[in-house]
């Protein structure tokens, strides 16, 4: 629509189109108003142009819902105009907003756009803006409601509904990549896992080692070594005789403790 505005004066011009992907499907403009309903452009109001209606000289009954429709019955989304007789209009959006752009209300009178305003959504005040512009960056779904403006000493403008329509996701858009692994982290983990292991083997370790030494220990100990010694008669010495028959074997065992 243009100018872009769900609510214009009497006696202003728009232009209504239809964005097509595809020419040949014949798409028109329809309305419903408080007394016909799915009546076309050209029939006996505005100038159709193609896919294009232009109503050269709105009237209070005008006011109502318009769409786009093509000749196998498709529809488009629908658009609520206001033809008021008031003093002041609220110019907003005739579209939903999507989700992060930015919202522009304009409160006018027929003469001006740029005289001292207030604004408010759902009955309450927001601000002052001494233009008649205001302006909320990066909307979301909770700027969603019904807007009115306020013009000091000249009137208050009907209320319109402005949406908010989240962000379409397109399968073009290339998928996201996990992201790279972290090296420091991989190597802490190995050592961690590294500790755990040396804490639960070492004591097994440590004690397996203490007892072989102690079992090694005690063994040695209960060893008793015994030397033999056998004395002939032969080297007898010192006076002293003996038969020949007679052996003398002395034994001599010596404990180690």
């Amino acid at each position: 629509m243009s100018p872009s505005s769900s609510q214009v004066f009497p006696g202003q011009s728009v232009s209504l189109s239809c964005e097509e992907d595809d020419s040949s499907a014949g798409w028109t403009l329809r309305r419903n108003t408080s007394d016909k309903t799915r009546t076309q452009c050209g029939d006996d109001w505005g100038r159709p142009a193609g896919s294009i209606c232009n109503i050269s000289h709105m009237v209070s009954w005008h006011s109502g819902l318009y769409w786009c429709e093509s000749r196998e019955g498709a529809t488009s989304n629908s658009i609520n105009i206001t033809v008021t007789g008031g003093p002041v209009i609220l110019q907003s959006p005739v579209l939903p907003v999507m989700e992060g752009e930015d919202l522009t209300l304009t409160c006018k009178t027929k003469t001006s756009s740029n005289l001292p305003a207030g604004f408010y959504k759902d009955g309450s005040f927001i601000r002052t803006e001494p233009a008649g512009h205001m302006t909320i960056h990066h909307v979301n779904r909770s700027d969603e409601g019904l807007y009115k403006c306020n013009i000091s000493s000249v009137g208050e403008s009907p209320p319109s509904w402005v949406s908010v329509t989240g962000k379409i996701k397109t399968s073009d858009e290339p998928p996201t990549s996990p992201p790279p692994p972290n090296a420091t982290s991989d190597l802490l983990h190995l050592v961690f896992r590294l500790v755990c292991h040396l804490v639960v083997f070492c004591p097994y370790c440590i004690s397996t080692f203490i007892m072989v030494s102690l079992y090694r220990h005690r063994a040695t100990g209960n060893g008793l070594p015994v030397s033999v010694v056998t004395t002939s008669p032969n080297q007898a010495e010192g006076g002293l005789d003996y038969d020949y028959d007679d052996v003398v074997t002395t034994v001599t065992t010596k404990h180690h403790f």
